[in-house]
């Protein structure tokens, strides 16, 4: 995916930013003003109230018995009666203040678009159709996707060769796959969950063949960051005729490859289970006191090239790291060929910490990096690890690395593709945005530096 300059902003997009900042001030001031002292302390329980939720989540998460019940009551009292509150005092400026808010966000979104870095979409590389094209189906993904889609029979129609898992006993997918490469495959493809998908992929990569990713998971995070459309799986054979390959990055962990995500700590010791599979909940509320307060599970340290992160409750590195800064794309990935593993580090010791990791912009118990490769310690000679949601258990120190464009993937020539992100909504370049006057607003990216000039208003 190439990155091309960032274009100057328009006359429209600075009064936009000008709007935004306008509105965003009367939504603050409005309950404010007709509220008066009264408007003050609301505003203050509010943020009050905030904190109060998410310490009384995190009491509900390490807390058993009649603590969690009542826990989980007050995470639930407490909005319910701050909403209460604003609705009986300021009733009609709250909802006004509502409206400004929405369209202070809308203005600001629209003016921030010339500080967004405008990408490409990956290049795409044209390649001949696969004669030999071997596909491993699992019936029971995504509950039955592979019948009600009608997928064996499509990809047959299209000369595919396919093997159906057996649901009722153990089957060795890298087994297969290998066999189907000795028997001839020239291209290899999945329609079944990401872990799957990951064990398939390690070996189509490693012949250099091209792998096919069938939507046909619970969820399929890897499909929806490769654009393909998650609702109709059987578009993704569509590939076989008229398909064009993208080179994506693939990720390791210990030798084993993941195309989404290794988790380590918490959520890796739940997946472990033997109930995790059949109650979710109930397990994850069994486990997670122990786990969140220390009680239970190896203390981690991970470290990210040059960075450390010293006892994380969590740690999910990514191949290529997922969107933060914008809550609507939280949990996909912009794209796959950047050659850097995401890294997300949770550390959370209190119900303060809790708090502050809602209510701070830059809390002190998420560490958000990048890095080339990672290694995940421990203090015990082994740990549990969810690799794109497979429970497995590897010898520690555990090294994670990506390998860049290892993974010929072979998807429709046709598909939805990812959505562009929008502009983080930045309230400092907006005012350095609407104070611009018949000049480029000086944009400042982090970690990328920019090179702005002048121009004069024509």
């Amino acid at each position: 995916m190439s990155v091309s300059e960032t274009p100057a902003p328009r006359r429209a997009e600075r009064w936009a930013a000008r709007a935004s900042l306008f509105a965003a001030t009367l939504a603050v001031l409005l309950p404010l003003v007709h509220g008066g002292v009264e408007g003050v302390l609301l505003l203050a329980a509010a943020v009050a109230g905030l904190a109060l939720t998410a310490a009384a989540l995190w009491w509900a998460l390490t807390r058993r018995g009649p603590a969690r019940w009542a826990a989980a009551l007050l995470a639930i009292a407490t909005p319910a009666a701050v909403i209460v509150l604003f609705a009986v005092t300021l009733w009609w400026a709250l909802v006004l203040s509502l409206a400004l808010w929405a369209a202070a966000v809308w203005a600001g979104r629209y003016a921030l678009r010339s500080t967004r870095t405008r990408t490409t979409h990956q290049r795409e590389h044209r390649t001949r159709p696969p004669l030999r094209p071997f596909i491993l189906m699992n019936p029971s993904s995504g509950g039955g996707k592979v019948a009600r889609f009608g997928l064996r029979e499509k990809a047959e129609r299209l000369g595919a060769r396919v093997v159906l898992l057996d649901p009722e006993q153990h089957q060795d997918v890298t087994a297969l796959a290998r066999a189907a490469v000795a028997d001839g495959a020239d291209l290899l493809g999945v329609a079944g969950g990401d872990g799957t998908q990951a064990l398939v992929a390690a070996v189509a990569a490693a012949h250099g063949l091209p792998f096919l990713v069938i939507a046909a998971g619970t969820r399929n995070h890897f499909a929806m960051d490769l654009g393909l459309d998650r609702a109709d799986p059987a578009a993704c054979l569509d590939a076989l005729t008229n398909g064009v390959e993208l080179r994506v990055d693939l990720g390791f962990a210990g030798g084993h490859a993941f195309v989404n995500n290794a988790s380590f700590g918490a959520y890796a010791a739940v997946v472990q289970s033997p109930a995790y599979r059949d109650d979710k909940i109930g397990t994850i509320l069994e486990l997670l006191p122990e786990l969140l307060t220390r009680q239970r599970g190896p203390r981690l340290t991970a470290h990210a090239d040059d960075t450390t992160l010293a006892a994380p409750q969590a740690v999910l590195v990514s191949n290529n790291p997922y969107r933060t800064g914008d809550p609507a794309g939280l949990g996909r990935r912009e794209r796959l060929d950047s050659g850097r593993l995401g890294v997300l580090g949770i550390t959370l010791d209190s119900a303060a910490e809790a708090a502050a990791l809602l209510l701070s912009p830059q809390p002190d118990g998420l560490a958000v990096l990048t890095a080339r490769d990672v290694v995940i310690d421990a203090d015990r000679a082994e740990i549990e690890v969810g690799l794109d949601g497979e429970a497995l258990v590897l010898p520690t120190p555990v090294h994670c690395r990506i390998e860049h464009a290892a993974l010929r993937v072979r998807v429709p020539k046709k598909r939805p593709r990812v959505s562009a992100a929008p502009p983080p909504l930045d309230w400092h370049r907006l005012r350095e945005l609407a104070a611009t006057v018949g000049r480029t607003a000086v944009v400042r990216h982090p970690r990328r530096p920019q090179v702005t000039g002048e121009r004069r208003e024509p």
